[in-house]
């Protein structure tokens, strides 16, 4: 991935290149992991100004303080992305790590329509990827194609759900895609997620699975949205259709949760109104010279993202260091890769692209779990390199 990444640079950009608060963290050598501010002269160490983001999220005025907080030159974009990819970094310089740190790492699922069915289609072929065409045609006579207008907990909703019933046709992803009720869990542990032009991992013994492009939103320890990224909710169909208890494991593994490349905070270029007008895509570009692409509209979502926030915090639960909350995709690939009627599943190699413009894009390729850099720095680590570098007292958390 040495030639995607030094060739890819500009595209991790959002269209308005650095006209927004962009802020990644970078891995420091000697230092660890540093927040920084993303401008056109270079990537700015901003961590005497706050040593974490989710405490730099916490802040009245994020955007501002990215702008106003000068802090040290770390080095260019080029120079640091290009030095990113595990299997051609220099561990003496510097490169990307994931933009968000404390977070809990949250994910809202069932949230379209289309991705809707394909849950149940998955839940009824049992994980089985042949049955799935069959069963797909099935579902779509007895709930068709169009539940895009339905909205969730309504009137409308409980009356379809009555008739689903009497034909023995409801399901537990219908029950979260139409019910009041939202699916949201938590998508992976603190600090475990990878970030842009690292290797995102597949549990090796899964035989269907596909990327999730969705958007990120970074919300608060009160609740408060207050920016976004992008994200791969990578996903293991088959282990997600045996049974819906072993999410966990088709959702959480080594290098499984994608999010980068940069936060951008809300500020006059940007608002929680263009999340809901973004329209992410997604490229996957096989060794084998396979090449997929598909779109998901926020503008499609069956919950609007603030009904979501509201779902995961609040009296019934609270994230004092804030979340990450993955809004969900309306994509779940059906196109045939290898034989007829077994759809898409990942190969090792295969390079993910997903993208919006006012986000840039998160490229990733892909490989099994186990052969993905080991996670070893967690929280306990975290605080004691912030302790020793004299930034535990700086503001860290909500």
């Amino acid at each position: 991935m040495d030639d995607l990444s030094s060739t890819n640079i500009a595209r991790i950009l959002p269209a308005d290149g650095f006209q927004g608060a962009l802020v990644g963290r970078v891995w420091r050598p000697g230092l660890g992991p540093s927040v920084v501010a993303v401008r056109q002269d270079g990537l700015f160490d901003i961590s005497a100004a706050c040593s974490t983001v989710s405490g730099l999220a916490a802040m009245d005025d994020p955007a501002g303080v990215v702008r106003v907080s000068e802090g040290e030159r770390v080095g260019s974009l080029k120079e640091i992305a290009g030095n990113t990819a595990p299997d051609s970094r220099d561990p003496s310089k510097p490169w990307l790590l994931a933009p968000v740190d404390l977070q809990v790492i949250k994910a809202a699922g069932v949230t379209f329509a289309v991705s809707m069915l394909e849950r149940v289609i998955e839940e009824r072929a049992r994980g089985d990827a042949s049955a799935a065409a069959a069963i797909r045609a099935e579902v779509l006579r007895l709930v068709g194609d169009d539940l895009s207008r339905l909205k969730p907990g309504s009137p409308e909703a409980m009356a379809l759900k009555d008739v689903l019933v009497a034909q023995g046709a409801w399901s537990q992803y219908l029950e979260v895609g139409i019910g009041p009720d939202a699916e949201v869990f938590t998508k992976a542990p603190t600090l475990s997620a990878v970030g842009a032009f690292m290797d995102a991992g597949l549990h090796p013994k899964s035989t269907w699975n596909n990327p999730e492009p969705e958007v990120v939103l970074i919300v608060t320890g009160q609740g408060r949205i207050v920016g976004a990224t992008l994200g791969n909710d990578v996903n293991l169909r088959d282990f997600e259709g045996r049974s819906a208890l072993l999410l966990s494991k088709a959702k959480d593994n080594n290098a499984s949760c994608s999010i980068g490349p940069f936060v951008r905070f809300f500020d006059e270029t940007f608002s929680l109104d263009h999340v809901r007008q973004t329209t992410v895509t997604l490229t996957v570009e096989g060794e084998d010279g396979f090449k997929l692409e598909g779109s998901s509209s926020i503008s499609k979502i069956s919950r609007d993202p603030e009904d979501l926030v509201a779902q995961t915090i609040g009296p019934h639960h609270q994230y004092p260091d804030g979340f990450a909350l993955f809004l969900g995709t309306m994509f779940a690939p059906t196109q045939d890769r290898d034989n007829p009627g077994m759809g898409f599943t990942h190969k090792t190699g295969d390079i993910v692209t997903i993208a919006a413009p006012e986000l840039g894009a998160l490229i990733n390729r892909m490989k099994p779990s186990s052969e993905c850099e080991p996670w070893t720095f967690g929280i306990s680590a975290f605080m004691a390199n912030l302790a020793q570098r004299n930034l535990i007292n700086t503001k860290t958390a909500g």
